[in-house]
């Protein structure tokens, strides 16, 4: 595809700023897109580049426009499509750079994404790939026919793969995500757990190539094959250009199922703890291709960022295995300002991240339809149907109840992995044994992410990620984790009010003798003992405590109260 072909696509509106007809006329080998002010580094050779100019300000001048445009001459852009959305039009600044560069410059209208623009392009690719003689292919023409055959009938990756690799006795190759979650194998491909995938894909063994497609962190497709004489390296190119067009069009339908996602966790999210109506309920269930009975869990997750560095791993994690073993080029393609950033190790808006990872770990557990939304103010949601005997695990074998909850424990340092500069959070409700408890299950599953916050803070690092049920809400402590905490810090000034302030040393004192006494189960002798006092200091300092909070520590109920306090803090 070329240059000058953008132009006669009518469905994209693309128009030509400046480009002379040498220029107009190169070929287009990818597609990248960014809004770094010096890209350069993440260019390969052939490329478009596609901007919505966020790093460009009226007040700027020609400085950074020119920055910018040397750039993408240095690392071999064949043009630059600049989108209208953010100033209206294409400023003269880089009109004039690109002129200087010989930078072919073409303006994208506001109507017009860079998801289609990407997905044009590669789809327009594939095509003219098909339509060069038999000696400019790996793959033989009747394998090609077949593919493009299969790709029509909307075929899934595995029928792709094996009817790929048949003519060259079907070797193992894997298709894998990021996180390590097989998306398809051939039929002498051995099964492989994520983190058995995942160790793979960062090993130095065999040939990974991305493939070119929009994708998260955590869902891009790495095409693994452990033997890298099994089959030509352009055999894979074209293997992975075939899977990129099977994916731009899997997308595409979930992407229009979307809104139906966000209407059913709307509905859900309005109901509270109440039950939603049972029309609309089914309504929307059905919109989401979800059963009207049977059991349920929902699961919310969230995110947070490590320290002031947040981002500066993202690169590495947004390409995870993409750079493992031999033919490592083929670069994934990216869904406008967000994904560069992504790919270019600056952070991304939190609650994507969250929607993202929400999905990519459901697919880990079940190949059965679900629903998942990103909503303000609450995270994102998953709904997620439940098999009785298996518990969306998929058949792997454990016990029913508890296979949801233990696999998002089991796949979720996976996806940390994958942006470790970003915390990742999940809670998970109780079995729901049909769909009118769903509104309850939000606020459990909204409930258990507060209790995985709190427990496991940022500050402390990406070991800290987890996520929470609100099965495991047996103790105490467990169950205040969750309580907001402004709520937590009022409940602590009016149990423990006088024995807070920093005015009177004494009162530190009684608050550490208090604590100590109750973790000796109210032992008057033990806590004498840990703390080196004389028992009758226990019991005037313990005296002290009761007067100053009006507690008898002779009751079970005030110390119940005392104790939840010094858990609040």
């Amino acid at each position: 595809m070329h240059v000058d072909h953008l132009r006669q696509l009518d469905s994209l509106g693309i128009t030509l700023v400046w480009g002379d007809e040498h220029l107009l006329g190169r070929e287009i080998s990818g597609v990248t897109a960014t809004d770094l002010e010096d890209p350069e580094r993440f260019l390969r050779p052939g490329e478009i580049v596609l901007t919505g100019l966020v790093w460009w300000h009226p007040d700027d001048g020609r400085a950074k426009a020119e920055r910018f445009v040397a750039a993408l001459s240095a690392g071999g852009a064949v043009a630059l499509l600049a989108g209208e959305e953010t100033h209206g039009a294409v400023p003269a600044d880089l009109v004039d750079a690109c002129r200087a560069h010989r930078v072919p410059l073409l303006s994208v209208p506001a109507r017009t994404s860079f998801r289609a623009v990407t997905e044009a392009v590669y789809l327009r690719q594939w095509g003219d790939l098909s339509r060069l003689p038999a000696p400019h292919h790996a793959l033989p023409e009747n394998v090609r026919g077949e593919l493009g055959r299969l790709l029509e009938r909307g075929a899934g990756p595995a029928e792709l793969l094996e009817s790929a690799f048949a003519h060259l006795g079907t070797p193992p190759c894997h298709l894998l995500t990021s996180t390590g979650r097989t998306v398809a194998r051939t039929s002498s491909a051995p099964a492989l757990s994520a983190r058995e995938a995942v160790r793979l894909l960062r090993s130095a063994s065999g040939t990974t190539l991305r493939v070119q497609a929009d994708a998260t962190a955590y869902d891009a497709w790495q095409l693994h094959l452990p033997d890298t004489d099994a089959a030509p390296p352009r055999v894979l190119h074209e293997m992975a250009e075939v899977l990129a067009q099977h994916r731009h069009h899997h997308d595409r339908r979930r992407a229009a199922r979307a809104r139906a996602h966000e209407a059913l966790v709307d509905l859900l999210v309005r109901a509270d703890a109440g039950a939603p109506d049972t029309d609309a309920l089914a309504d929307a269930l059905r919109a989401c291709g979800l059963p009207g009975q049977g059991s349920y869990r929902v699961v919310v997750a969230g995110v947070g960022a490590f320290g002031a560095g947040a981002g500066a791993g993202a690169g590495a994690g947004a390409g995870a295995g993409a750079g493992a073993g031999t033919g490592a080029g083929v670069r994934g393609a990216v869904d406008g300002v967000g994904a560069s950033r992504a790919a270019a190790g600056v952070a991304v808006p939190g609650p994507r991240l969250a929607h993202d990872a929400l999905a990519e770990a459901t697919r880990h557990l079940t190949s059965a339809p679900f629903a998942v939304a990103e909503r303000p103010g609450v995270g994102a949601v998953a709904i997620v149907p439940v098999d009785a005997g298996a518990d969306g695990t998929g058949g792997e074998g454990r016990e029913s109840g508890d296979g949801l909850r233990d696999g998002f424990r089991d796949v979720w340092p996976l996806l940390q992995a994958c942006r470790p500069d970003t915390a990742l959070y999940a809670g998970i409700s109780t079995l729901i044994p049909d769909p009118a408890g769903l509104g309850r299950a939000v606020v459990q599953a909204r409930y258990a992410l507060a209790g995985a916050r709190t427990t496991a803070p940022a500050a402390a690092g990406p070991e800290a990620s987890a996520v929470t049920a609100v099965d495991d809400l047996s103790t105490l402590e467990s169950l205040l984790a969750g309580v907001p905490h402004d709520v937590r810090a009022a409940y602590l000034s009016s149990t423990l009010g006088p024995l807070l302030g920093e005015s009177r040393a004494s009162h530190g004192v009684l608050l550490e003798t208090l604590e100590v006494f109750l973790g000796h189960n109210g032992s008057w002798a033990r806590t004498a003992k840990a703390l080196q006092l004389h028992v009758n200091t226990v019991h005037y300092r313990i005296q002290r405590v009761e007067a100053l909070t009006g507690r008898d520590l002779s009751r079970l109920d005030h110390k119940l109260d005392l104790r939840a306090a010094l858990l609040c803090r």
